[in-house]
C-alpha cells in the first residue's frame, strides 16, 4: 500500500480519537501535530516488514544482495523513527515550534 492510502485510511479511525483527547494545544495545532505525525508514522511503515515497500525498491536495485541484508540495513532508521515518534508524542510543542515563529 502506497503512502497516500495508508494516509487515507489512517485519518478517519484516529482523529476522533486524537481531538477528544487535550494536548494543551489549540484545535488547529492539534491538527497540524496530527498530520506530522501520521506523516512520520507512515513513513516508518514504509520501511518496516511486511509492507517495507521502499525496502523492497532498494532491494530491486540491489540485486545481488538478499533482503535480509537490506532489512538489517534499514534497522538503525527504523530505532532513529522510533525515538522520533515518541519525542513527538510526549512534546508536541517540538513540531509545532516553527508554525508557532510564522504566525
Amino acid at each position: 500500500m502506497d503512502s497516500l492510502s495508508m494516509v487515507i485510511l489512517a485519518i478517519p479511525f484516529f482523529w476522533p480519537v486524537i481531538a477528544g483527547l487535550d494536548f494543551g494545544l489549540t484545535p488547529n495545532e492539534t491538527k497540524l501535530w496530527f498530520g506530522i505525525v501520521i506523516l512520520v508514522v507512515v513513513e516508518l511503515g514504509l520501511i518496516t516488514p511486511p509492507v517495507g515497500l521502499n525496502v523492497f525498491i532498494i532491494n530491486a536495485l540491489a540485486r545481488d544482495i538478499p533482503m535480509r541484508e537490506t532489512f538489517k540495513g534499514v534497522m538503525p532508521f527504523f530505532g532513529t523513527e522510533m525515538v522520533r515518534i515518541a519525542l513527538l508524542v510526549l512534546f508536541p510543542a517540538i513540531s509545532l515550534t516553527l508554525p508557532r515563529l510564522l504566525q
